[in-house]
């Protein structure tokens, strides 16, 4: 029988530490799991298997091929009868090594530049944890290394070079699947040899298109078909590994938005109705049903496939809670609509693919005891919410008789707990949109966070008027705005002296992903 690999991705340094040779020059990896066990690493089994803790998630950091190599070999091999040898650079040699590493079920690692201590020296007591019985070398720059380190790191050790055919061992042959395992990698020639270790252990691998398995069709249907116990990435492109996790489990949800995948932006244009039911005069959303609404948001959203890549998504954006003239019995100047006669719209949208914002106009209450008043409807997967802080009072102001604002502190503790709210759910990410269309609207806007990961911010534009009237707002929207922002653009039919094209509209640059009609 082939010796037992086992995993080992929670307790790689305390195995080097039983190791003659200097510490290797490879990030450890970093873990983050639902229940850690006290010791902060698992069990190691008898067959010399690692129990890994349910829901855990694995980095194995790094930037560069030889270490990726190593750092995935320590965290899944806790020994090797073989190791397969390439020079780092030599793609003929490692695309021969890879395969056999494959077929045989050990590791394939990497030879340093003759200037690289510190991968030398990586190397060198990888070799030496491993304890392979066999080295086989593949190409000149692996045979000479192998050559002159041999009595360093495997005294003993049978040494073989570029074997001709197919490479056979006694004893030796492709490990069993590590059920429970999946590694997630990306398609890079730095991660090469790193997937030819996960794959060689018996793992499931996925290999990306990107670093967020969020944003990769592929990669959803996977992680929700099959869920992972553990999840091992590779590579330092993949953040923490508590983040990671956080989006596997996302992606294990096998929900997805529409127009497809769970991150919006970019790739993805947003063509909405504005308005509120039942009510033509606060704009067009309102002057039919629901039924009608969907059939005419699709045919808005229709005449702009010819003028934008990517996917065009027909949108409601509907006033949740409208500015009011009376302060009502509860003072604050703004109407809340009832969860109960919003949800029939925001159910139909989901049946036919459209997506939803539920627009705040707070009065003299704040964003946030607003948006949690529809905490309900927000847990949907294609509702988003958008903030206008034209609306929003200070005391003792009442509407139409000053602009409103806001400070970027209150739209941050609001997106704050929007972006807890997803995450917690497991949903794809949510637009948290905030209209302006003069730059007092919003207060030190500098200061407003946009680094979300469960987000996308918009800020959107919302002058209306002649051509040149537009442009100016547009224009003055973007002095100083904040990074990692998206832009939307709203077109008024009868404000708009006249009403932009969608050929007009899709030429505006930064291209808007969010496109509203008044």
């Amino acid at each position: 029988m082939p010796r037992r690999r086992g995993l080992a991705a929670l307790i790689a340094l305390a195995l080097l530490s039983a190791c003659s040779a200097d510490p290797p020059a490879v990030a450890p990896a970093t873990t983050a799991a639902a229940s850690p066990s006290p010791t902060g690493a698992p069990p190691v089994a008898a067959e010399g298997r690692t129990a890994l803790p349910k829901d855990a998630t694995t980095i194995v950091d790094g930037t560069k091929a030889l270490p990726l190599a190593v750092g995935t070999s320590q965290a899944l091999f806790r020994s090797a009868p073989a190791v397969m040898l390439a020079g780092g650079a030599d793609k003929a040699g490692l695309a021969k090594a890879t395969e056999a590493a494959i077929d045989l079920g050990v590791p394939v690692l990497l030879t340093p530049k003759d200037d690289d201590i510190l991968g030398d020296a990586s190397l060198s007591h990888e070799l030496q944890r491993l304890k392979p019985a066999t080295v086989v070398t593949f190409g000149a720059a692996a045979k000479t290394w192998a050559g002159r380190q041999a009595s360093v790191w495997a005294p003993g050790a049978t040494v073989r070079s570029d074997p001709p055919g197919k490479v056979t061992l006694p004893e030796v042959g492709p490990a069993q699947p590590l059920a429970g395992l999946t590694v997630l990698a990306t398609n890079s020639s730095t991660s090469a040899a790193a997937i030819a270790v996960a794959r060689a252990s018996g793992a499931r691998v996925l290999v990306l298109k990107g670093s967020d398995p969020r944003a990769d069709g592929a990669a959803i249907k996977a992680l929700h078909e099959q869920p992972a116990d553990h999840v091992m990435a590779i590579g330092s492109a993949f953040g923490s590994a508590a983040r990671l996790r956080a989006r596997v489990e996302t992606a294990a949800t096998g929900v997805t938005l529409p127009g497809g995948g769970q991150l919006l932006f970019p790739g993805r244009h947003m063509i909405a109705l504005y308005g509120h039911p039942g009510d033509g005069g606060l704009g067009v959303l309102g002057e039919q049903g629901v039924t009608a609404a969907i059939a005419r948001a699709r045919k808005v959203a229709a005449s702009y496939e010819p003028y934008l890549d990517g996917t065009v998504v027909p949108a409601f954006e509907i006033i949740t809670t409208v500015a009011s003239s009376s302060a009502g019995s509860d003072g604050d100047y703004s109407r809340e609509s009832s969860v109960a006669s919003l949800k029939p719209w925001v159910d139909a949208a989901r049946k036919a693919g459209v997506y939803v914002m539920l627009d705040l106009q707070p009065g003299r209450t704040d964003f946030l005891t607003q948006a949690k008043r529809y905490e309900k409807l927000l847990l949907e997967p294609h509702v988003g919410l958008a903030l206008d802080p034209e609306w929003r009072l200070k005391k003792n102001q009442v509407h139409l008789e000053q602009i409103g604002s806001v400070s970027s502190a209150e739209i941050n503790k609001t997106g704050a707990w929007l972006a807890d709210l997803t995450r917690a759910h497991h949903l794809p990410q949510k637009i948290f949109m905030v209209h302006q269309f003069t730059l007092k609207m919003i207060g030190d806007r500098s200061a407003m966070k946009t680094n979300y990961d469960e987000l996308a911010v918009v800020i959107h534009a919302d002058g209306f008027g002649s051509r040149g009237a537009k442009f100016n707002t547009w224009n003055a929207m973007h002095v100083g705005a904040p990074k990692r922002i998206s832009w939307g653009w709203k077109n008024f039919y009868d404000e708009d002296k006249p009403t932009f094209t969608p050929k007009q509209t899709a030429a505006v640059r930064p291209t808007p992903v969010f496109i509203s009609y008044q």
